[in-house]
């Protein structure tokens, strides 16, 4: 979208964010717009990839994920080729939960979880270790979720 975003948008998407299963009649009392301009708008932003889907927040530890931790990975070359190799193997692995480029002493940042420390041993030993081109790798275990991720900002003009 290139444009900015008005302010009935922002507060649309700012209650999403924290119900995605509000309701349209819900959700045009919450943003002061009535039903059928809602909607549309709600269509128009999903149309334009500014909405990309709805999803439950579901608890890790609940479903069995006890460690979070985040993988610095260093690549032995950084030909196109051998990043989107690697790119592409990391798009496969299910623990891996996020992965970004990054700037810096490390070209990739990998959010994994697993069930406990051996399961987590395993899977670094067997699979990241493995992973085309990867030169070194540094771990981090989160100790404690401080502010998890719960949506964007989504403050105006």
């Amino acid at each position: 979208m290139s444009n900015p975003l008005e302010s009935v948008d922002r507060r649309i998407l700012a209650a999403l964010q924290q119900d995605g299963r509000l309701t349209n009649q819900a959700l045009s009392a919450e943003v002061g717009l009535s039903t059928s301009p809602c909607w549309r708008r709600v269509r128009q932003l999903e149309e334009e990839g500014v909405i990309r889907g709805y999803r439950a927040v579901l608890d890790r530890r609940r479903i069995g994920l006890g460690v979070l931790a985040f993988i610095r990975v260093r690549i032995g070359s950084h030909s196109a080729e051998e990043a989107e190799e690697f790119s592409e193997s990391v798009r496969q692995i299910r623990e891996v939960v996020a992965c970004y480029s990054i700037a810096g002493d490390s070209d990739f940042l990998l959010q994994v979880v697993a069930p406990d420390l051996d399961s987590y041993a395993d899977f670094a030993m067997a699979v990241v270790r493995r992973l085309p081109g990867i030169k070194e790798m540094q771990t981090m275990f989160v100790l404690k979720e401080i502010k998890p991720f719960q949506g964007f900002p989504l403050a105006g003009p």
